[in-house]
């Protein structure tokens, strides 16, 4: 018999957040989020709710290789009025 694997860690210590902000405000907001760090996923939401992106983020990925994701975002902050920046942390 094999026993079940346990649950990760992390998927027992984390809590999501929300932030309403306008499209031009966008990146800014979101560079401000990940320079605080233990951020695990980011999910941008229109004012619909539906989601427009969602951005995995591990512990490593720094400067240049968020370079795509920034240009992405940056295009979805230019056709947005208004959208939710839904944020997954890990508790430490």
């Amino acid at each position: 018999m094999t026993e079940p694997e346990p649950e990760p860690d992390t998927a027992r210590r984390s809590r999501t957040e929300e932030f309403e902000v306008s499209g031009e405000k966008l990146v800014a907001k979101l560079k401000e989020l990940v320079r605080q760090g233990n951020i695990r996923r980011i999910t941008l939401k229109n004012e619909e709710g539906r989601s427009l992106i969602e951005v995995p983020l591990t512990l490593g990925v720094v400067g240049a290789a968020l370079l795509p994701v920034w240009a992405a975002i940056g295009a979805i902050a230019a056709l947005v009025t208004k959208c939710t920046i839904v944020i997954e942390r890990i508790e430490e």
